[in-house]
């Protein structure tokens, strides 16, 4: 049998001629399906029927995912993309700041990115610009001042668990109920009512018979408290050439910038004085204290689970303990009579777990060693903040202009309304033997 003979035709003609491939030429998907389709189709076809079934299933596959690449590339062509969508030139490295967060939004998740995809940043650079200029990113809830006219009101509380971040420890101000403030002056209520030692002293609520008086509950008493939002901030110098580069620039202001506002707003959350600073919740009068007793030789673990009860007692459930980290050593490092730690169960692991007796722990070195803060956090105060950190960055300060070097400036304002203090209790350890 020639060559010729073996070649399969891969159709016909309308004349019933039979149509050969092309010397060199594959046949195309179409010409394999009319032709396997043509044999399936012949009562007389004395071939290998198994190896028909196989090449039909073959190409019905392969036409398939022809298919497949077809609907898609249909799709994207017809897909838009959102207005303002950062989208890189051809051949351009995706830049930092550029992605999307976790939940896909596209928009900047911190203050860095906000700051390096701003309009304001790409025109400095442009043109060169002599000046400053500021991008803010907002990342406190949304909301509105609250003022009362002497009528104690309780602040919404987002249920659920603190979130954490595993690679930055967790803040104070993480522990606070949290909102935001559209103006700079703040207006609460202060409950000031004296120490309660049960529920029978001011809770009255009872059964009463068919008829007779409701009995009233109290005595309370409230302060009106106005105050100001206070100012957070600080610069650092950087290169023109470090201000061109967005990975560098982005260092700078989350590194440096805005970790220095966190961990000051933190401090001021303790310690603030009240009048020219943010009010800190140690300087607010009322709050409760604890110290054992002359002589006692209770350990920091003991202390702090008495100082829990005082917190129950006063009918406000404490939730979390900040720590200066020189006493939170100690507890991790208590032992029993065996030489066992009492917190640490596997020194191998690391550090103890940050809960102590059901607590959430924060250690900061703005708590002064020797002492704590206990408390029901989100019960008994509010973070309010004026706005996110704002970024400014400016050629135009002193003689940096002719040293090629530029300012970038981070603020945020924000002040504490301790609204409950009874719901803290300050705790002073007993002095080491």
């Amino acid at each position: 049998m020639s060559n010729f003979a073996r070649i399969r035709p891969i159709g016909r003609r309308r004349d019933g001629r039979p149509i050969y491939p092309i010397k060199g030429g594959a046949p195309t998907l179409t010409e394999q399906r009319d032709e396997i389709m043509r044999l399936l189709q012949d009562d007389s076809y004395d071939g290998d029927v198994d190896e028909l079934m196989q090449r039909a299933e073959d190409v019905a596959n392969r036409i398939e995912q022809a298919n497949q690449r077809d609907a898609r590339l249909r799709q994207l062509r017809a897909a838009t993309l959102p207005a303002g969508d950062p989208q890189p030139q051809t051949g351009q490295r995706q830049q930092p700041g550029m992605q999307p967060d976790d939940q896909g939004n596209q928009h900047p998740v911190n203050a860095a990115e906000a700051f390096v995809r701003s309009a304001a940043l790409a025109h400095f650079r442009a043109n060169g610009a002599v000046g400053k200029f500021s991008v803010e990113h907002r990342d406190a809830p949304t909301g509105t001042v609250t003022t009362t006219n002497g009528v104690p009101t309780r602040p919404e509380r987002v249920p659920g668990i603190i979130p954490q971040n595993p690679d930055f420890p967790l803040l104070i101000a993480n522990l606070l109920d949290r909102q935001t403030s559209s103006g700079n002056t703040l207006e609460y209520v202060r409950d000031t009512s004296g120490p309660v030692e049960g529920v029978g002293t001011w809770n009255k609520a009872a059964v009463v018979p068919e008829g007779a008086m409701k009995p009233q509950s109290g005595p309370f008493s409230w302060d009106t408290i106005t105050t100001s939002l206070k100012t957070i901030a600080h610069w650092v110098p950087i290169t023109r050439q470090a201000a061109d580069d967005d990975a560098q620039m982005m260092g700078y202001i989350n590194g440096r910038l805005t970790y220095g506002l966190e961990f000051q707003r933190d401090r001021q959350i303790l310690t603030g004085n009240g009048s020219t600073q943010m009010q800190g919740i140690l300087t607010t009068p009322g709050i409760g204290a604890y110290q054992p007793g002359a002589g006692s030789t209770d350990s920091k673990l003991i202390t702090l689970r008495k100082a829990k009860t005082q917190g129950e007692l006063a009918l406000y459930p404490p939730d979390a303990v900040v720590l200066n980290p020189l006493d939170w050593q100690d507890i991790e490092l208590d032992q029993d009579g065996t030489g066992q730690f009492r917190v640490i169960t596997n020194v191998t692991e690391g550090s103890a777990a940050l809960r102590i007796w059901g607590l959430q722990v924060v250690t900061s070195v703005a708590m002064a060693a020797g002492t704590a803060l206990l408390g029901g956090y989100r019960m008994g105060a509010t973070l309010w903040e004026r706005q996110g950190i704002t970024i400014l960055m400016s050629d135009s300060h002193a003689d940096l202009f002719l040293a090629n070097t530029l300012v970038i400036l981070a603020e945020r304002r924000a002040n504490v309304a301790v609204h409950t203090p009874r719901a803290f209790v300050k705790v002073t350890f007993a002095a080491a033997p």
